[in-house]
C-alpha cells in the first residue's frame, strides 16, 4: 500500500551537498503517512556543478518532481534560477522551497517563518519587548533578522566578531537593524527581550563561550537555532541563570509546513508525535 501511494502521488525532494543527514524525509514522510496522502519525499544529493541541470529538469518536467526543499550550498543558486521568487527570498537572495505552478518555478524561503512559528508555539508572548539581540552574522542569521523585523521589533542588535559582516546585514535589512562588535554584547543586551544564537557555537557537543545573560529583561527568552544537541550549552547557561529558553528543533519542523502544503495540497501540523520522532532519531545517531 505504501509503495502504491508513493508511485501515484506527487514527488518532492530535499537536495543539498551533502544531504545524507537531513531529517526532512522523516518529517514529510510522517505527514504523508498520518494524513493518508499519496506521494513521496526523498533526499537527493546534488553536487554544486550539477545543480543548474537538476533545476532545469525540474522546470521542464523531466525529473517528475512537483518541487522540493533546497539546503546548503544551493540556496542562493535556487533563488537565482527560479522563475518567480517571492519578496522574502528576493530580499534574502536565497530560497529553500521550490514548487511548480502554472508552468513556472516558484521560490520562497520558509526559515524565518519556521523560526517565528516555533517561538509562538513554545513561548507565546516572546515578542512583547520589541528589542532583540542576534548573536552571529553568518548566512543563518539573515532569515532570522528578516522575520524578527517583519514581526514588528523596533531594535535588532546584530553582534558579531567581524563587525563588517554585521554592518552588511544592517544595510540589507534597514535602520531597525544595528551592527555591533563582540565587545558590545553586554551593552546591547540591556533590557532586550529576546536573545538569538545564530552561530554554530555549541553544535555537536563543541564548547561555547560563557555568556552573562543578566542584562536582559527579567522575562526575556533565549533561543538557539542549533538543535543538535537539543539543549545547547548556550540554552543551558541561560536556564541556569533563570531565563526561559526555546530550543531550535521547532524551527526545523515548522519551516517544512509551507512546502508540504504546496506539493501535497494539505497543510500539516507540527505535533508532539512528530517532535518525539525526530528527537528519537537524533538520539539514535
Amino acid at each position: 500500500m505504501g509503495d502504491s501511494r508513493e508511485t501515484l502521488g506527487p514527488k518532492a525532494f530535499v537536495t543539498g551537498f551533502p544531504i545524507k543527514h537531513s531529517r526532512s524525509p522523516l518529517i514529510h514522510g510522517y505527514w504523508l503517512k498520518t494524513l493518508g496522502l499519496p506521494g513521496s519525499y526523498r533526499a537527493h544529493e546534488v553536487a554544486p556543478e550539477a545543480f543548474a541541470d537538476f533545476v532545469g529538469a525540474l522546470k521542464d518536467g523531466s525529473s517528475g518532481f512537483t518541487g522540493g526543499n533546497v539546503t546548503i550550498p544551493h540556496k542562493e543558486l535556487a533563488f537565482r534560477l527560479a522563475d518567480k521568487p517571492d519578496a522574502l527570498s528576493h530580499e534574502l537572495g536565497a530560497a529553500n522551497t521550490l514548487w511548480l505552478e502554472d508552468g513556472a518555478l516558484h521560490a520562497t524561503n520558509t526559515d524565518g517563518r519556521g523560526f517565528i512559528a516555533n517561538l509562538d508555539e513554545r513561548h507565546p508572548g516572546w515578542d512583547r519587548h520589541g528589542t532583540a539581540v542576534v548573536f552571529g552574522a553568518g548566512g543563518a542569521s539573515r532569515a532570522i533578522i528578516q522575520a524578527v523585523r517583519d514581526r514588528g521589533f523596533k531594535e535588532i542588535h546584530v553582534v558579531n566578531r567581524t563587525v563588517e559582516r554585521a554592518r552588511e546585514l544592517a544595510g540589507r535589512f534597514g535602520p531597525r537593524v544595528r551592527a555591533h562588535p563582540a565587545g558590545a554584547l553586554a551593552e546591547v543586551m540591556r533590557g532586550a527581550g529576546l536573545f538569538i544564537n545564530t552561530t554554530s557555537l555549541g553544535m555537536d557537543g563543541e564548547a561555547a563561550p560563557q555568556l552573562d545573560f543578566s542584562p536582559l529583561a527579567a522575562d526575556a527568552v533565549v533561543t538557539d537555532i542549533v538543535y543538535v544537541p537539543l539543549k545547547t550549552p548556550i540554552l543551558t547557561q541561560a536556564e541556569e541563570q533563570g531565563f526561559s529558553t526555546v530550543d531550535g528543533l521547532g524551527m526545523l519542523l515548522h519551516q517544512a509546513v509551507p512546502g508540504f502544503e504546496k506539493w501535497f495540497g494539505q497543510r500539516p501540523i507540527v505535533d508532539a508525535a512528530l517532535r518525539a520522532l525526530i528527537i528519537a532519531d537524533m538520539e539514535a545517531h
